[in-house]
């Protein structure tokens, strides 16, 4: 890769905006919130925290059943940003856990908080402004729900829309996108 715009173009085609990430975490998210829902917030904390393993492959496995590569050039030098940005909220989320010793709601607004930080990179990584408005998006509902006092289920539950819903918008443009 000669440049960062090549290298962001390059991210682009192989995870289709990374819009198909964005669902699956969403979908994961929205697990998260039925069991909130049906069962309990604990568990629901657990749902999250194993389903959120499971949001890379899931985003793999929709990039294949769309035609989507799934992958980026090893010469790609953003592949190594992806990777730090990954690890970086790894090591944030024990904070969340330890959020839900007190309170469960908290963890899933600790969770979009640090979510919604990641996102922020996505801006560079793939060089699209929308994922500056995710982040922004997903930090506000946080400090909403915290304020207003949300529960675990309606916390999962905004998470999972808001994402969801940013995926598809992501999806649609990166579609439009390749038909130009």
């Amino acid at each position: 890769m000669d440049n960062i715009a090549n290298a962001q173009a390059d991210l682009r085609r192989g995870y289709a905006d990374g819009a198909l990430g964005v669902l699956a975490s969403g979908t994961v998210w929205m697990a998260a919130a039925l069991v909130a829902f049906l069962v309990s917030s604990q568990t629901a904390i657990w749902t999250l925290f194993f389903g959120g393993m499971l949001i890379h492959p899931l985003g793999l496995l929709m990039a294949k059943l769309v035609g989507v590569p799934g992958s980026h050039s090893k010469q790609n030098p953003l592949g190594k940003l992806i990777m730090e940005g990954t690890i970086f909220m790894l090591m944030c989320i024990p904070l969340a856990l330890l959020l839900s010793l007190q309170n469960h709601a908290w963890f899933f607004q600790g969770m979009l908080l640090i979510i919604g930080g990641r996102y922020l990179t996505f801006a560079t990584l793939y060089g699209i402004k929308t994922y500056w408005i995710l982040g922004a998006v997903l930090g506000a509902a946080a400090f909403a729900l915290f304020f207003f006092n949300g529960n675990p289920a309606i916390s999962a539950l905004s998470g999972s829309m808001i994402e969801i819903g940013f995926g598809i918008f992501l999806f649609l443009s990166y579609k439009k996108n390749q038909s130009q």
